[in-house]
């Protein structure tokens, strides 16, 4: 039962980088769809074998952080129900929950990012199908009606997973199958013309130069020629007009403009001294800040500044603390293993500088998936809490006391006569 519910999951998973191309009628993004059918047959599976796994700083820390927005919300808000904005959080939790309880192994949790990676696959494809069909008439191209800033993003972050996964996973068909994500989703995030996604996607390509001393002279090999056909269809298929705004990065970073979010930036931390500690609640960041922007409604494209603002100091310790956890549990990896998460971790944090994605199920699958792996990789005893007997726990075997043996006398003598002579 635990590997059909498991098998939900990896859908669930792969749906989420391409949420937003498929819209059910009744249900909403296909994601939804998905995710009740991942949860509903884990409760069933948890119900069924009576076994739990023990939970993590990570889910500690997650579940408070819950329960914190939404007494935030409860104490603030002057409507009798919690707002939309809220529920997201407990459905994130849920599936940061799934993720540790149906993928106790290594081979299971790379089977979640490889999940994760077809689906950002689908994104990148769908991207480059929209510049064929509307290349004349789009500046900037994305999948369905996502936003192109996301979309760069999660392209971004499935460079390193695509690398990682590329030379150390066993199956050679779906070994190659990761390799062949780079050039294409390298050429789609360029496409996006975002120049958020261009910086992660730089981070992003560290995991190359930190594990090719790791690397056999055929891989090595292999691996820049792929590196150098990435490039080189990125530069025949980009777009002038693409390759100028991404072009202005380093502008608009010297004139601390950002693409505007410096003023919203400042705005947010106004609305942030007002209430330091509890904050404004889930969704509250814009009129929060409008005081401070003309009465423009604005989201923070900071998703720190936003947890800040909404969930005050005491949320954003909380969520901060997940991070450190993920980053405290992939520290003690072996080298090749530390470097990949640590690289996907930085990575992370820069997609989440300039967009406010607190409340991304990509953000919150790769935390889960980090965590899972690192722990598995190490050994980390998975516990499950089961049922016991009513005898109680088996007791260790005690050996049989009572006297030594004696040795017969005509022995004994004969050992000192040998003792003497030496």
């Amino acid at each position: 039962m635990r590997l059909i519910a498991y098998g939900a999951l990896c859908l669930f998973v792969f749906t989420v980088p391409w949420e937003n191309s498929l819209v059910i009628p009744g249900l909403g993004v296909v994601t939804r769809l998905t995710g009740m059918l991942a949860m509903g047959l884990t409760i069933v599976a948890v119900v069924v074998t009576a076994r739990v796994r023990r939970w993590q700083l990570l889910h500690v820390t997650a579940l408070l952080f819950v329960i914190w927005a939404g007494g935030v919300l409860w104490i603030t808000s002057t409507q009798p129900k919690l707002p939309l904005n809220f529920w997201t959080y407990p459905q994130l939790f849920l599936m940061i929950w799934m993720a540790w309880e149906l993928a106790p192994t290594r081979k299971l949790q790379l089977g979640l990012l490889v999940a994760y990676l077809m689906g950002a696959q689908v994104t990148a494809l769908q991207t480059i199908m929209a510049y064929r069909m509307y290349g004349s008439s789009m500046r900037r191209f994305s999948t369905g009606s996502a936003d192109p800033n996301a979309v760069a993003m999660i392209l971004a972050l499935s460079v390193p997973i695509a690398w990682y996964l590329g030379m150390t996973y066993r199956e050679p068909f779906l070994r190659w199958i990761c390799r062949a994500y780079l050039p294409v989703g390298i050429v789609a995030l360029a496409l996006t013309g975002s120049r958020g996604g261009l910086l992660a996607m730089m981070v992003g390509l560290l995991i190359v130069p930190l594990t090719m001393t790791k690397m056999s002279p055929g891989r090595l090999a292999a691996a820049i020629a792929l590196l150098a056909l990435s490039g080189g269809l990125a530069v025949a298929y980009v777009p002038d007009r693409v390759v100028e705004r991404l072009a202005t990065t380093r502008e608009s970073v010297e004139d601390l403009s950002l693409g505007g979010r410096y003023e919203i930036w400042r705005a947010g931390m106004h609305a942030f001294a007002h209430r330091p500690l509890a904050g404004y609640g889930a969704g509250g960041f814009k009129w929060a800040a409008s005081p401070w922007l003309g009465g423009e409604l604005r989201v923070a494209h900071n998703s720190f500044l936003s947890v800040l603002v909404e969930q005050g100091m005491v949320g954003f310790l909380l969520y901060w603390t997940m991070f450190m956890t993920v980053f405290a549990a992939a520290w003690k990896l072996p080298t090749m293993d530390r470097r990949f998460e640590l690289v996907l971790l930085a990575t992370l944090l820069v997609t989440m500088l300039p967009l406010s994605m607190e409340s991304s199920k990509s953000v919150w699958f790769l935390l889960a998936a980090l965590l899972g792996l690192a722990r598995a990789s190490t050994g980390w005893p998975g516990r499950t809490m089961q049922p016991q007997s009513p005898r109680g726990p088996a007791r260790p075997r005690e050996l049989p006391r009572g006297p030594r043996p004696r040795l017969p006398l005509s022995a004994l003598i004969r050992r000192a006569g040998q003792d003497g002579s030496a």
